[in-house]
This record gives C-alpha cells, sequence and structure tokens, in this order.
C-alpha cells in the first residue's frame, strides 16, 4: 500500500507540474504578443512611411473594461483629404468582429498600429451599408500637434514620452486575459465569433432606444448616398432623458451632428485615471440626477496629458470642459449605424482643445460647473433635480433649456393641463442676479406645457451669454415651478375710461373686460393719475395690455440685449421687465423720451432732441415718441395677452 500511495502522489505531483507548465505556456502566449505590442507603442511611424499594403492593429473595446485588437490594412493615404497639409490613412478594417459591426459610432481614438509603431487614430468612416469596413486614420502627427500652444509647452513632445502607465495597464490587462486569449490562438477566428455572438445575444435582450436624429450629410455635401468619408459619429450619451423629451429639442441637436443614445452612469472608480491606448472618455455637459456626455477613444497618453477621438466633437477650439471615464457596456451592431452603449464614469480631468485633428484633456481636478436646482411642486408635494451644466456661452443656454424640460416633465407628479408658475434666480460672479417670474398656461396644441419654460430659460441664457461686454459666469441657477389645476389664461376683450377727459392731477378709475378661458367674462378695475404738469388741450394715451406689450412701448424692449452697455445695465433691463400674469395700464403723454443705455430721460426738449435723433452718438441711443408718465398692474395668476388703446383729453 505504501509504495502504491507513494507512486499515487508521484502521479499527483507529475500532473500539477504539467498542469503548471501548460497554465505557464498559456500566459506565456497570451501575454507576450501584448508586451511586445506595448513595448512597440512608445515609438511612432511617420506618414511618410506609410505605404499601400501594410497590416496592422488597432485595440478598441467592445464590451466591459477589456481593450480588444482587431487588425487592419492600409488602402492608401489620401493627402490634403481634411484640409491643407492634413492627410489622412484609408485602412479597411478585418476580423470577424469589425466585419460584423462595421465602423463603430465611438470607435474614433482607436489607436492605429503599424509595423508595431503608433500610426494614427481612427477617425472617418466611408459610407453606409457598405460590405466592407472603410475607415481613415488620422496621422499622429497631426493627432499630437491638436494640443493647445500653452499645453505643448508644458508637455514632452517626444513620442517615447507616451504614458509609462498605459503601458503597464496593456500588460496587466493582457496578463489577465492570457487563458482566454491563448485558447483563442487554437481557433482565433471560432473563439471570437463566438464570444461576440454571445455579446449580441445579450445586447439584444437590453437594447437602449436610439434616437432618431438623422445628420443628413449626403444632403449637405451634394455626395451620393453612401459615399461620404465622414468623421466617426461621438455618441452623445443621455442617461435620465426620454427620446420624447429629446424630440422637442431635435432640430437643434440635429445641427450638431450628434448620434443621440441613451444609457447610464455608474460610481466613480479609483482607476478611473488609469487610462491605456483604446479605453474611453469623453466630455462632460451636464452631470448629476441626469447627465449628458459624449464618448470617444483614447488614442495616446504623454504625461497626463490624453489625446482621444482623432477628430473634433464640435470644433470649440480651446475650452474648459470636465472630463469623465467611459465604460461600455456592449455594442449594438446595425447595418445603418452600429453603436457602442456606455455609461458615465467618474471625473477624471479636463478637456483642453477641440481641434479638427483630436480632442485634448488633461487628467486631474475637472473644471467647476453651474450648480442647477428645479423643484416642482404640485399640490403640497415637492420633487428636487440637481444638476451640474459646463459653463459655454455656445451649449449652456441649449442644455439649460434641454435639462429643465425634461427635469420638468420626466418627473413623477408632472401633470398637463396645467397652469405653471415660475420663480428663481440666476446668480453671476461680480454681478446682481438676474430674478425670474412668469406664468405659463396650457394651450390647444400638441406642444408640452412644460415646453414654454423652458424656452424662456434657454432665451435668457442667449441673452446673458450673447453680450458682448464680458463672459457671464454663472455661480448657480435656483428655479421653482408650482402647478395649479386648469388653464388660468386671459385675453383683454374691451376697455372703458369712467370719463373722456379729465384734469391735470385727476386721478380716473380704468375698467377692463377680460375673458377667461373657457370661463364667464368679468371686468377688472384700477386707477391712473394724470400727471400735474401735463398742458391743458393735450391728448394722452391709455394703454391696456399684456406685460410684454407695454415693455415694448415703454423701452423698446425688442432690443434689449442691444440697448446697453454693460453686462450689469443687460442684467437690470432683464429685472425690469414686466411679468406676463399681470394686466398692465400705462399713460402715455406725447413729450420724447430718450433712451441712452440703460437711462431713460422722458419730457427732453425739442431742441435737444434734434441734437441726438439721427446723429451718431456715443452708446446705444434710442429716441421715443411719447413717455410712460403712470402706469398700474392687477395680479390675475395666469398670462395675459391682448392690448387696447383708449385716448384721453386733458381740459
Amino acid at each position: 500500500m505504501l509504495p502504491a500511495r507513494r507512486h499515487r502522489c508521484r502521479s499527483q505531483r507529475s500532473l500539477t507540474h504539467k498542469l503548471l507548465a501548460i497554465l505557464a505556456l498559456a500566459c506565456a502566449f497570451g501575454a507576450a504578443p501584448h508586451q511586445a505590442l506595448a513595448q512597440q507603442s512608445t515609438e511612432i511611424l511617420p506618414l511618410s512611411q506609410v505605404q499601400p499594403g501594410m497590416q496592422g492593429y488597432a485595440y478598441t473595446i467592445f464590451a466591459g473594461d477589456q481593450v480588444e485588437k482587431f487588425d487592419l490594412e492600409v488602402i492608401g493615404v489620401m493627402p490634403n483629404f481634411l484640409g491643407p497639409k492634413q492627410s489622412i490613412i484609408l485602412v479597411q478594417l478585418k476580423g470577424p468582429k469589425v466585419e460584423h459591426t462595421g465602423v463603430v459610432a465611438g470607435m474614433s481614438g482607436s489607436p492605429v498600429y503599424l509595423d508595431g509603431k503608433l500610426a494614427g487614430a481612427l477617425s472617418l468612416k466611408l459610407g453606409v451599408f457598405t460590405k466592407e469596413p472603410i475607415a481613415g486614420v488620422t496621422p499622429i502627427e497631426d493627432v499630437l500637434s491638436a494640443e493647445a500652444p500653452t499645453e505643448r509647452a508644458g508637455a514632452s513632445q517626444a513620442a517615447s514620452g507616451l504614458n509609462s502607465r498605459a503601458t503597464s495597464l496593456l500588460n496587466s490587462q493582457a496578463a489577465s486575459h492570457a487563458n482566454s486569449q491563448a485558447t483563442a490562438q487554437v481557433n482565433p477566428q471560432t473563439n471570437s465569433q463566438q464570444s461576440y455572438q454571445q455579446s449580441s445575444r445579450a445586447s439584444s435582450q437590453m437594447i437602449p432606444q436610439q434616437l432618431s436624429l438623422p445628420s443628413e450629410a449626403s444632403t449637405r455635401t451634394g455626395l451620393p448616398s453612401g459615399s461620404a468619408l465622414e468623421p466617426i459619429e461621438t455618441p452623445l450619451v443621455f442617461s435620465g432623458f426620454q427620446p420624447a423629451a429629446l424630440q422637442q429639442f431635435a432640430s437643434q441637436l440635429q445641427g450638431y451632428g450628434f448620434v443621440a443614445t441613451q444609457g447610464g452612469t455608474v460610481a466613480a472608480r479609483a482607476d478611473d485615471k488609469q487610462l491605456a491606448p483604446g479605453d474611453m472618455a469623453g466630455m462632460v455637459l451636464v452631470q448629476g440626477d441626469v447627465s449628458i456626455n459624449s464618448a470617444c477613444t483614447v488614442t495616446a497618453i504623454q504625461g497626463d496629458h490624453v489625446f482621444l477621438c482623432g477628430h473634433p466633437f464640435l470644433s470649440l477650439g480651446d475650452v474648459q470642459l470636465p472630463m469623465a471615464r467611459s465604460r461600455v457596456l456592449t455594442t449594438l451592431s446595425s447595418d445603418l449605424a452600429s453603436t457602442k452603449i456606455v455609461n458615465l464614469g467618474g471625473s477624471i480631468g479636463t478637456i483642453t482643445g477641440d481641434h479638427l485633428t483630436a480632442v485634448t484633456g488633461k487628467l486631474g481636478a475637472p473644471p467647476a460647473m453651474i450648480p442647477l436646482e428645479l423643484t416642482l411642486a404640485v399640490s403640497g408635494a415637492e420633487k428636487k433635480l440637481h444638476v451640474e451644466i459646463v459653463n459655454h456661452p455656445r451649449l449652456t443656454p441649449l442644455l439649460v433649456g434641454l435639462t429643465v424640460f425634461n427635469g420638468l416633465t420626466q418627473n413623477t407628479i408632472y401633470g398637463e393641463g396645467t397652469t405653471l408658475h415660475l420663480t428663481g434666480e440666476i446668480a453671476l460672479k461680480g454681478h446682481a442676479a438676474v430674478h425670474i417670474e412668469n406664468t405659463f398656461a396650457p394651450g390647444d396644441s400638441l406642444s408640452p406645457d412644460g415646453l414654454p419654460i423652458a424656452l424662456n430659460m434657454q432665451t435668457v441664457f442667449m441673452r446673458l451669454f450673447s453680450n458682448s461686454f464680458e463672459p457671464a459666469t454663472v455661480d448657480h441657477i435656483s428655479l421653482r415651478v408650482e402647478s395649479a389645476p386648469g388653464r388660468n389664461s386671459y385675453n383683454i376683450e374691451s376697455a372703458w375710461l369712467e370719463k373722456g377727459e379729465a384734469a391735470p392731477g385727476e386721478t380716473l378709475r380704468v375698467r377692463v373686460l377680460l375673458r377667461p378661458y373657457r370661463g364667464t367674462a368679468r371686468v377688472e378695475e384700477t386707477t391712473v393719475r394724470v400727471p400735474d404738469q401735463v398742458a391743458r388741450g393735450t391728448m394722452l394715451r391709455v394703454l391696456v395690455s399684456d406685460g410684454d406689450l407695454l415693455n415694448r412701448s415703454s423701452r423698446g424692449f425688442g432690443t434689449a440685449a442691444g440697448s446697453s452697455s454693460s453686462l450689469d445695465q443687460l442684467i437690470a433691463l432683464l429685472n425690469r421687465e414686466r411679468r406676463n400674469d399681470r394686466l398692465y395700464v400705462g399713460l402715455f403723454t406725447p413729450t420724447p423720451t430718450i433712451l441712452w443705455d440703460d437711462k431713460e430721460l422722458p419730457n427732453v426738449p425739442l431742441s435737444e432732441i434734434n441734437v441726438v435723433d439721427g446723429r451718431p452718438t456715443p452708446g446705444t441711443v434710442q429716441i421715443l415718441r411719447e413717455t410712460l408718465a403712470t402706469e398700474s398692474s392687477i395680479p390675475l395668476g395666469g398670462p395675459v395677452s391682448g392690448v387696447i388703446s383708449l385716448n384721453l383729453q386733458i381740459r
């Protein structure tokens, strides 16, 4: 028994040694190629050395955190394609995955290697419904030169400075997946195809709805359909947004050429900043209870400087926008437009440049964003939304409108057919706050009731950010929307004075007939006082109107942004605008008023008018032929519309 037991032990040890040897061999086969690639990735291949027929490969993520390799072949070089001295390399992608998916939205920026050297970033795709996946590659010299001059001065320009952390990360990824890759080497095509089919089957069970926001590139370019070589779409990932909400802003989103997809958000991880070529990252536009972010692939890393996309996002130039890690859930294959389904990960730094040949970023702390608090109150119940929005003149107005609309309409206590009262403020650094107050009632059209609120907020931010005086830096936005049942709106049907003439200093009653929506007409009464200094025999005008018409009549508010000479004056004008839920009665005298910047100069003598009228003057000058002498208002709790003009003779 003892010799037999020793024999079995020796056999077990021998079997164990053999298994360990096989495992070590598998690891060697799996890890060695990636170690070699990681070592070769520190060198770059100049465009001058690229020749047709060269074999290469690229890295990207199809699912999870696994950076995967796929093959490609150089078709040729297209000089001056992007612009003067901006060439691209035309390649054909090879392998079961890319031949199944084609060129995928979100793949832009995938690092391309030829002869084991970094040659460029995948950035363009050719055609729609094509039989071969043909793509364009931005040369690596152009990618690295996209960095802003101020950033470039502080970063190493040597290609050998590509982030060593990325190299070690590639090695660790290769080692952790050595067994599966060694198995794939036995029958790589079969294994890869099977694994991707499994991924495709999994994704088919959880396919998110892709929004219909076509770019219509063939119409814009005039090229035959499907023959244009265009930038690979950068998915704009909306988390917490429903397609019905986004469709209200579809025309504006189309202008940016986005591929809008739905995604989610995941908690920040300790390894978010440990980027390697082939990982995914992008810029954050909105974050918090809902989020909007872009997603593309990392091409290279130099120190703490990141190069991604291989083409512009919005051609914004030098910017300061948050950069975050993107986590790929799966790749959705489509004959029309394959795309990666991604979640927003943790913040990792700042997007510093958005240029023709790359988006650039810097690892570290992200820039500050604008906090927005939105509260919806319905019958004593309240729901709050907290988000942060980027501070950028081209993006913030649209993002505010879109986020506010979605926050209202996707709220569990929101309901159509109610009157919405909006209050709040926009706090600005170094300036007075902009106060918001207006009321919006449902209409007879199919537009959602919350849309006018969103468009109103978008307009306010457009006026702030389009001012020509100084950048508007917003500290925070606080909004509250109170919902009341029914449609509370009023139309001015008629108005009359208690008598047709009055003496200077006399107070007159004014009665107004209002027609509520589907209600019984009612009469409201207020008073106006005739100024003491009005000359006898003068004809005055009494204007009964809504707030917008009185704004235009008394200050020319149709050009409010152009009638101020500083941001402070613009804010003052915004805060003096009359609200839309009041009935206004204004008494105008036939004496001119000069509007000089934000100052009113009433009852100006004719001699001074002749000096100013029609002649170039410093600042912005308007001349109104009437002066608003007095006014009164009646709060009604709902929007008012209409105008009645009455004459009053001074005896």
